[in-house]
C-alpha cells in the first residue's frame, strides 16, 4: 500500500525543483529498476504489483495495486513497478579520452538515448550545459534503460569548460568536413547541439574542427538528423577510427 504522504512525495518528484530539494528521483519498469538496483544508487522505496524483486530488503518493498501504481506513475501506461532512489554524490572525473558535450539538448528521450549511446560506445563522461534537460527527469531515466548508472554525467558552464580544456573540440555542423574523410583522434570533446538550433554561436567560436555527416539522398532535402541519431553515427565513426 502507498500512503498519502508517499503519493505526494513521488508525484512531486516529477518536477525538477522537488527532485533537487529532496535529492531523490523515480525509476519505472522492471528492466530500469533492476539495473539501478545493481548499481551504486541507494533505494528508498520500491512499489510493485508483482513479486519480481526477491533480493530487495522487505522493509523497502511495498505491494500495491494497478490503480495505486497509476496514481504515482509518470507514465501513460505504468509498468508493474516504480522505485524511488537517492541521487548519488557527484563522481570525480578526468579530462581524457573522448568526452561528449551537449549544448542545450532539451528532449528527455534524446538525452536518455544519448546516455545509452555513451554506455554502448564506452564514453565515460557526458558533459551537459546547464540549460540541458535534467538527467533525473523520469522520461530521461526511462529512456536510459539503466545506463544512467554507468555514465558519469556532469552539468556545468559549457563555454568555460571548452575554454579551459586542452583537448581538441569537434563541433557538428551541416557545413562541416565530411566525417568519413577525417582523421579522428582518440581524445577530444565532441559537441552536439540543440534539437532546433544546433550549436549556439558562443560555443561555435570555441570549436576547433567542424565535422558533418554527409547526406547521400538524391534530392538532398532533409534538413538535419535527430540529435541522438547523429550522436550514434559520430561516436561510431570516432571509435572505428
Amino acid at each position: 500500500m502507498v500512503s498519502k504522504n508517499q503519493i505526494k512525495l513521488i508525484t512531486s518528484l516529477q518536477q525538477k525543483k522537488y527532485r533537487k530539494q529532496e535529492q531523490l528521483f523515480i525509476a519505472e519498469g522492471i528492466k530500469v529498476v533492476q539495473e539501478l538496483l545493481f548499481s551504486n544508487f541507494e533505494l528508498l522505496y520500491l512499489f510493485t504489483t508483482k513479486q519480481d524483486f526477491l533480493d530487495v530488503s522487505k522493509d523497502k518493498v511495498h505491494a500495491i495495486t494497478d490503480s495505486e501504481l497509476k496514481k504515482i506513475s509518470a507514465l501513460a501506461n505504468p509498468n508493474t513497478c516504480l522505485a524511488v532512489f537517492k541521487m548519488p554524490n557527484p563522481k570525480e572525473w578526468n579530462e581524457n579520452g573522448l568526452i561528449l558535450a551537449l549544448d542545450d539538448v532539451r528532449d528527455p528521450g534524446n538525452l536518455g538515448t544519448i546516455i545509452r549511446l555513451c554506455d554502448w560506445f564506452g564514453i565515460e563522461t557526458l558533459f551537459c550545459s546547464e540549460e540541458s534537460v535534467d538527467i533525473y527527469n523520469p522520461k530521461v531515466v526511462q529512456a536510459t534503460m539503466g545506463s544512467i548508472s554507468r555514465v558519469n554525467i556532469v552539468y556545468g558552464d559549457l563555454e568555460l569548460f571548452l575554454k579551459e580544456s586542452s583537448l581538441p573540440v569537434f563541433g557538428t555542423f551541416m557545413d562541416g568536413n565530411n566525417i568519413y574523410q577525417e582523421k579522428l583522434p582518440k581524445e577530444g570533446i565532441i559537441v552536439m547541439g540543440n534539437e532546433a538550433n544546433g550549436i549556439s554561436p558562443s560555443v561555435e567560436k570555441l570549436v576547433s574542427q567542424r565535422i558533418a555527416i554527409p547526406r547521400f539522398g538524391n534530392l538532398q532535402l532533409t534538413e538535419s538528423l535527430n540529435v541522438a541519431t547523429a550522436t550514434a553515427i559520430i561516436l561510431s565513426e570516432f571509435k572505428r577510427s
